[in-house]
């Protein structure tokens, strides 16, 4: 397997991205002498030391650990024994699970992990003691430390922080990482001001800006050998130090040179031979060393593919701000220009209204203005009236009074008549009558919200659960993942198998479907569409699909049979039937004819197969043929117009349909006996065999349309299906159609 690379690891061209790995969950600084605490996490030894804290001098390490298996601190390597993440077996757990850890608080470390505050060392109660050797205090009795990560707690033994093993690995990927952000390497051959050097040549061992490579170091010749690095590598190579050889660290002496496969730690020559490893299973250090390089590189690679992705699914989600920014614009836009078109359409309909509110307006004033001016005139004439008639009462003269008298009393009661019953009532009223009924609108209005407006996404097609198997296909799709659109149903399309028109084959809310009949040997295209009420979206890809194949090449004309396998189908068979051996066998338990029918139909092609008599008793007459998939279940094979069969007993057989029986030919069955069913669409006749000999003469002609294998029996018969069989030697197909398919 290939071995991981720099060059492999396209996502990590730069080492910023681990600059969080190199830093001391304590200090947040980058690890200074690091060492592995059993958890297998890492932390500075100086940081180490100010996070211990003591138990009290009457708590042994045995003590605290009295639920425990009793083991010493550093059994934690013996994994044979015990778990790193078991409290009871490994001997450190929660730190509040010790009984007398100190309830001093905890605080937070410039990387945001919680740690505990260093214990204050006993001060000296005698001035006269020297000071610590080395400037470091020593580790006091019973001290315990926690992981500032996980918070899980030991007890130190005798060694101290001694007994941890230091991490070489991480302190030096420190070192480089650190020297890597050095200030940048000037040119060694510039004579004034140096530029900043491009290259470093390692057999030259010397830093070049890219003028003074192409003057001092032209790739030709024997430099043309030499190998061209950037200068922050040739950095590195140049300070790399030989690599420090560990040593052990329970025998300080001795150099770490075998591996403890069981322990799962590199030990030392005297652990084999003293200590607790002299029964384990060791390898050589360096193989072992190799072997985990290459598991390393080999997970990585597996990390460097998920980071790949996960850099496409960030590069996908920014497009997918952006597109959100776009669609929102797009989206408020739409929804101000509705809201705008809403609003004219009220303002054009409150004209209106305004406009017969006025007109109202005008009539009415009309009418009473038209009222008071005929009032007024009235008003004008009967007060003259009235006025004359004062003053012909004022006159003294008799004879000339009576002249006019009668007169002036008509016109007065005439005019008095005039004011009669209505003529002083308002035409018309000051009310308007007139009444919006805005109640409706503003339900509409508290009631206006985002509906689906959207047609339904085009549907994908699930190509690891579409399948076909002899002349049938099975379909399945699904929404795309983050269509929140609401569908009602699809619609499933197939073309008819000779690059025709699509038609549909199934409508419903079902994402899987299985369409029977097809022809076999055929070409299908499928696709599939999603509708809800808003409309029909777009189809999905196209999926295409290639029925069972012809047994043999289609150039032989003697081979045209499709070699089709099918067994009998128990979701169509009469309840009676009873089925078994994966249903190839089938009997009854009814004394009346029962119909079972094979699960694949054919339409064209030819093809043959058998069925063998396993039990035959008391002479029954089981019948055999092809079969409509509305038949008639609960009679013998050929009694309705949907079977056309051959019933045969133990001497003679007939062939039958729609209730008719013709060609009585002599030779029956018996247990043991063969039956053969031979369809060939290419004539359209349908043959019967018993025994590998024809059976009569050919049983039906004009076959064509969609037939399944069928046959009836009862409680006295029991046969076995053969499928996937080759026709007949004697048999001759018809010839194929001028495209090369058989029709």
């Amino acid at each position: 397997m290939e071995s991981l690379t720099l060059g492999n690891l396209t996502s990590y061209k730069t080492m910023d991205e681990m600059e969080e790995e190199l830093k001391c969950p304590v200090c947040g600084s980058f690890f200074r002498e690091p060492i592995i605490l059993p958890c297998s996490h890492n932390i500075c030894l100086a940081c180490a030391r100010n996070i211990l804290v003591q138990t009290p001098d009457a708590e042994s390490p045995q003590s605290s650990r009295a639920s425990g298996s009793g083991v010493s601190d550093y059994d934690y390597l013996d994994l044979d024994k015990m778990s790193l993440y078991s409290e009871a077996d490994s001997g450190y757990g929660s730190y509040g699970g010790f009984v007398s850890a100190p309830t001093t608080p905890c605080q937070k470390s410039p990387n945001g992990v919680r740690v505990f505050p260093p214990a204050v060392p006993p001060q000296p109660q005698q001035q006269h003691l020297l000071p610590f050797p080395g400037g470091l205090p020593p580790i006091p009795r019973n001290s315990c430390i926690t992981c500032p990560q996980c918070h899980r707690s030991l007890i130190l033994d005798d060694r101290g922080l001694r007994g941890f093993p230091k991490n070489r690995v991480l302190e030096g990927v420190v070192d480089r990482y650190q020297q890597s952000k050095a200030a940048a390497l000037k040119c060694q051959l510039c004579e004034k001001s140096p530029r900043e050097a491009t290259v470093m040549c390692e057999q030259c061992d010397v830093f070049y800006c890219d003028p003074c490579r192409l003057r001092c170091h032209p790739p030709r010749g024997p430099l043309a050998k030499h190998r061209l690095v950037p200068p922050a590598q040739g950095r590195i190579s140049r300070r790399t130090s030989p690599r420090k050889i560990s040593t052990c660290t329970e025998h300080e002496l001795e150099n770490l040179s075998m591996y403890c496969v069981q322990c799962k730690t590199p030990v030392c020559y005297q652990c084999l031979e003293e200590g607790k490893h002299s029964t384990h299973e060791v390898k050589a250090l360096g193989a072992m060393w190799k072997l985990h390089k290459g598991q390393l590189s080999q997970a990585l690679n597996g990390l460097s593919d998920r980071a790949t992705e996960a850099k496409e699914f960030l590069v996908q989600l920014r497009n997918m701000v952006q597109h959100i920014q776009e669609n929102g614009v797009e989206f408020e836009a739409c929804l101000v220009a509705q809201c705008d078109a809403l609003i004219d359409a009220l303002n054009r309909r409150k004209a209106q209204l305004l406009s017969r509110v006025n007109k109202e307006h005008e009539h009415k004033l009309k009418v009473v203005r038209d009222q008071i001016s005929h009032c007024t005139v009235k008003l004008r004439q009967t007060t003259g009236l009235m006025e004359y008639c004062l003053e012909v009462i004022k006159e003294n003269d008799p004879s000339g009074f009576l002249q006019i008298s009668d007169a002036l009393i008509r016109r007065v009661h005439m005019t008095e008549g005039q004011w009669g019953k209505g003529t002083l009532t308002p035409r018309m009223t000051s009310d308007f009558d007139l009444t919006l009924d805005s109640g409706p609108l503003l339900q509409s209005i508290h009631q206006l919200d985002f509906v689906q407006m959207k047609v339904p996404a085009a549907p994908i097609l699930q190509l690891e659960e579409c399948c076909t198997q002899n002349n049938s296909a099975t379909l399945s799709w699904k929404q795309p993942p983050l269509s929140t659109i609401a569908v009602d149903g699809y619609i499933l399309e197939l073309d008819d198998g000779n690059g025709g028109v699509f038609r549909e084959v199934y409508v419903g809310s079902e994402t899987i479907c299985t369409v029977d009949g097809l022809h076999f040997n055929s070409t299908y295209k499928s696709r599939v569409k999603a509708f809800n009420g808003s409309g029909v979206g777009q189809y999905s890809k196209t999926l295409v699909m290639q029925t069972s194949e012809t047994g043999l090449p289609p150039c032989d004309i003697n081979s045209l049979a499709a070699v089709a396998w099918f067994v009998f189908d128990p979701a169509s068979a009469h309840p009676d039937i009873l089925l078994s051996n994966d249903n190839l066998t089938v009997t009854c338990n009814s004394y009346d004819d029962r119909v079972v029918m094979g699960n694949t139909a054919f339409s064209r092609g030819v093809h043959y197969w058998e069925i063998t008599i396993d039990r035959y008793d008391n002479h029954p007459d089981p019948a055999f043929g092809i079969a409509r998939g509305d038949v008639l279940k609960d009679v013998m094979l050929g009694k309705d117009d949907k079977a056309w069969a051959m019933y045969v007993d133990n001497n003679r057989s007939w062939f039958m349909h729609n209730n008719s029986h013709t060609n009585r030919t002599d030779g029956g069955i018996g247990k043991g006996a063969t039956v053969g069913v031979l369809l060939d669409f290419t004539r359209g006749i349908l043959i019967f065999l018993i025994n590998d000999e024809q059976q009569g003469p050919v049983a039906f002609e004009g076959m064509e349309g969609l037939y399944y294998p069928a046959i009836s029996l009862n409680r006295n018969v029991q046969v076995t299906l053969h499928t996937g069989l080759p026709i007949p030697d004697f048999y001759t197909p018809g010839e194929p159609d001028p495209n090369g398919s058989v029709c």
